[in-house]
C-alpha cells in the first residue's frame, strides 16, 4: 500500500457571522484580512487558530489538504525528545517537556500518555549515562500526569518475552501519542469555530508587498480570487524556502531574505503487530541513532524513523527507499526474537523535515527547534523556520504574540489551557481528572447514551471526534440510521461529516489522514470509500461566489 501525495477533490467552506459573501462580478474581488497564513499543516493551523481565537481577521491556505506532508508523517509522539539531550539542546527539550501535559489535557481523545522501553546495551552507552539523561528527561519539567523513570529487568517484565535473550536489562520513561494528522484538523476546526477561513486545495499563486500589505492571488477549486491581508504567515513547511525565493514580492526597493533548509526524509514502516503489551520501544543503533517501535492501530507495530538528506528533489515526491526499509527491519530484528523481514511490511510513509541549515554533517544532529524571523521593512512578513509537532502550540502562542507587535496591537495570549475541538468532555463525564482516564470514562458514557453502537465502533468514534461525535451521530437510534456502510464500519453518516466538516474530499483524505481505516481495508474496499467521497464531494452556493470577505 503506498500512500500517495496526489490531492484531489472539491473544497466545501462553511460560512460564518464574520464572513460576509459579495455577489459575483465580471472584475476582481478581493477579501481582505488581518493575516493571510500559507500552509495547512500544524504550525500554520496552529498559528491560525491562535490568531483567531485572539480577534484577528484570518485566511489560511494550503495547496492539498490539511496535513497531507510532513504533519501527518511523524512518528506521532508527544515528546520532549530524548536523544537530543546528547546533543545538549536543553533548551529545545525543556520546552517540549512542558507542553506534554498541556498537550494531554487539551485533546485527551487523540492524544495519551504513552511508555517508552529502552533495553540497554552497555557498548553505546554506559548505565550512569542513560541514568543521568533520564534523571535529566524527569525533571527538566514539572509533571503531573506522566510517571518517571525507573531500571526494570526484562527477564520478569512483560516487555522483555518479544525481546531476544541477550536483552536482560533496560529502562523505562514516559511520553506521549497523538493522532499527528487529526490534531492537525482540530486546530483548522478551532480556528474556524472563532472565525478564520480555511481554504483547501488553494494555491498561493503569488504575493506582492507593500507598505500598507499584501496583495495575494489564491487558486483553488472556484478559481482565481484575489486576497489583501496586513500581513502574511510563512509556513510553508519544507515549501517556506520556496515560497520566500518565487511566491513572495518584495515591495519596490527591497529583496526577499531567505534562509537555507536542510530537508531531512524520515520514514516509518508497518508491520503486523509484534507484541501484546502496551508498551512502546526505544532501540539503540550501532550508528548511535534511534528507532521507536510503537503500538499502532491494535492490529500492527509502527517501526521508525529515518534521516535521509533529500538533496533537490521535490518534497511532495519523498517516498521510502529499499534501503530504508532494509535498515528499519535490520535494526528491529536486532533486538526482536522474531526477525522482521521487507516482506512483512504492510505500509510505508515518508515525509520531510525542514530543518534549519546549522551545518552540522549528521541529519540526525541537526537541531529541531524552531525559529520566527519577522520582517517589516514593509508589511508584516513572518516565517516559521523548523519546529516539531510537540511544541506547535508554542510555537503559535510566539507567532501570534509576534504578528500582534508588528500589527501594533499586543492581544493576549489563551491556548494554554484551552480545549483543543472535541477536547471539552465535561458534557459527558463532568469535571476532568486525568485524561488517560477521562477518555475511558468517556467511552463508557457514549456507550450508555447509544447502546445500539458496537463497543469497537464507539471507541473508534470517541477516539477520532472526542465531544464532537455528537456531530456526526446526529440523531441517529440505530446502526441503519448511520447510512450505508461504504466499508465495514464507515458509514455514509461519517463520511458526509468528514466531508462538510473536516475538508476531506477523497478516499486517502479519509482513509490515510482523518482516520488510519485504509490500514484495515482491502483495495476493493478504499477503492469504494474513494468513489463514493468524489462523487458526493461538493461546493456549497456560497463557496462558488467570487469574493469572500474576511470583514
Amino acid at each position: 500500500m503506498k500512500k500517495s501525495e496526489n490531492a484531489l477533490g472539491e473544497i466545501r467552506e462553511k460560512s460564518h457571522s464574520n464572513v460576509s459573501v459579495r455577489p459575483s462580478s465580471s472584475s476582481a474581488q478581493q477579501a481582505t484580512c488581518d493575516v493571510l497564513i500559507v500552509g495547512g499543516g500544524i504550525n500554520g493551523c496552529g498559528i491560525a487558530r491562535d490568531l483567531a481565537g485572539r480577534g484577528w481577521r484570518v485566511l489560511l491556505c494550503e495547496k492539498d489538504d490539511l496535513a497531507a506532508h510532513t504533519s501527518s508523517s511523524s512518528t506521532k509522539l508527544i515528546h520532549g525528545g530524548l536523544r537530543y539531550l546528547e546533543y545538549y539542546e536543553f533548551s529545545l527539550v525543556r520546552k517540549a517537556l512542558q507542553e506534554r501535559e498541556v498537550l494531554l489535557r487539551s485533546a485527551p481523545h487523540i492524544m495519551w500518555p504513552l511508555r517508552f522501553v529502552m533495553p540497554h546495551d552497555p557498548s553505546m552507552r554506559p548505565t550512569w549515562m542513560v541514568r543521568i539523561g533520564l534523571f535529566l528527561y524527569d525533571h527538566l519539567a514539572r509533571r503531573e500526569v506522566l510517571p518517571g523513570s525507573r531500571g526494570i529487568d526484562l527477564r520478569a517484565h512483560p516487555a522483555g518475552a518479544p525481546l531476544k535473550p541477550a536483552w536482560t536489562r533496560g529502562f523505562v520513561y514516559s511520553d506521549g501519542w497523538v493522532d499527528d494528522a487529526r490534531l492537525v484538523v482540530l486546530n483548522a476546526l478551532d480556528a474556524r469555530a472563532k472565525g478564520a477561513e480555511v481554504l483547501t486545495r488553494t494555491r498561493c499563486l503569488s504575493a506582492q508587498r507593500d507598505a500598507q500589505g499584501w496583495t495575494a492571488v489564491l487558486e483553488g477549486p472556484a478559481g482565481r480570487r484575489t486576497v489583501r491581508a496586513r500581513a502574511v504567515v510563512n509556513a510553508a513547511g519544507p515549501w517556506a524556502e520556496a515560497f520566500l525565493r518565487g511566491v513572495a514580492q518584495p515591495a519596490r526597493g527591497e529583496a526577499l531574505a531567505t534562509r537555507h533548509l536542510r530537508l531531512v526524509k524520515g520514514s516509518h514502516i508497518v508491520v503486523p503487530r509484534l507484541f501484546e503489551h502496551d508498551h512502546a520501544y526505544i532501540f539503540q543503533n550501532p550508528d548511535k541513532r534511534i528507532i521507536f517501535a510503537i503500538p499502532y492501530q491494535d492490529a500492527f507495530t509502527l517501526i521508525g524513523t529515518t534521516d535521509i538528506e533529500l538533496g533537490g528533489d521535490d518534497p511532495g515526491a519523498a517516498r521510502i527507499a529499499a534501503e530504508e526499509i532494509d535498515y528499519l527491519c535490520t535494526q528491529a530484528s536486532r533486538y526482536f526474537e522474531k526477525p522482521i523481514r521487507p516482506a512483512d511490511v504492510v505500509w510505508t510513509y515518508s515525509g520531510v523535515r525542514p530543518l534549519l541549515d546549522d551545518a552540522s554533517g549528521d541529519p540526525s544532529a541537526v537541531t529541531r527547534d524552531y525559529m520566527l524571523e519577522s520582517n517589516t521593512t514593509a508589511a508584516p512578513l513572518l516565517s516559521v523556520w523548523g519546529g516539531k509537532i510537540t511544541t506547535f502550540r508554542k510555537l503559535a502562542e510566539d507567532a501570534a504574540d509576534e504578528l500582534g507587535r508588528m500589527l501594533g496591537e499586543a492581544r493576549p495570549a489563551w491556548t494554554e489551557g484551552a480545549f483543543l475541538a472535541g477536547g471539552d468532555l465535561s458534557a459527558w463525564i463532568g469535571a476532568a481528572r486525568r485524561p488517560d482516564e477521562d477518555f475511558e470514562r468517556f467511552v463508557s458514557a457514549v456507550r450508555a447514551k447509544h447502546p445500539w453502537l458496537e463497543a469497537t465502533f464507539a471507541r473508534r468514534l470517541a477516539r477520532a471526534y472526542g465531544a464532537r461525535i455528537a456531530a456526526v451521530i446526529g440523531d441517529a437510534q440505530a446502526m441503519a440510521d448511520m447510512g450505508e456502510a461504504v466499508a465495514p464500519g464507515l458509514h455514509e453518516r461519517e463520511l458526509r461529516y468528514l466531508r462538510d466538516e473536516e475538508w476531506a474530499r477523497s478516499g486517502e483524505d479519509v482513509l490515510w489522514r482523518r482516520s488510519k481505516l485504509g490500514l484495515h481495508f482491502t483495495p476493493e474496499q478504499r477503492e469504494r470509500v474513494d468513489t463514493w467521497m468524489r462523487q458526493q464531494a461538493r461546493m456549497p452556493r456560497q463557496q462558488e461566489q467570487e469574493g469572500v470577505a474576511c470583514n
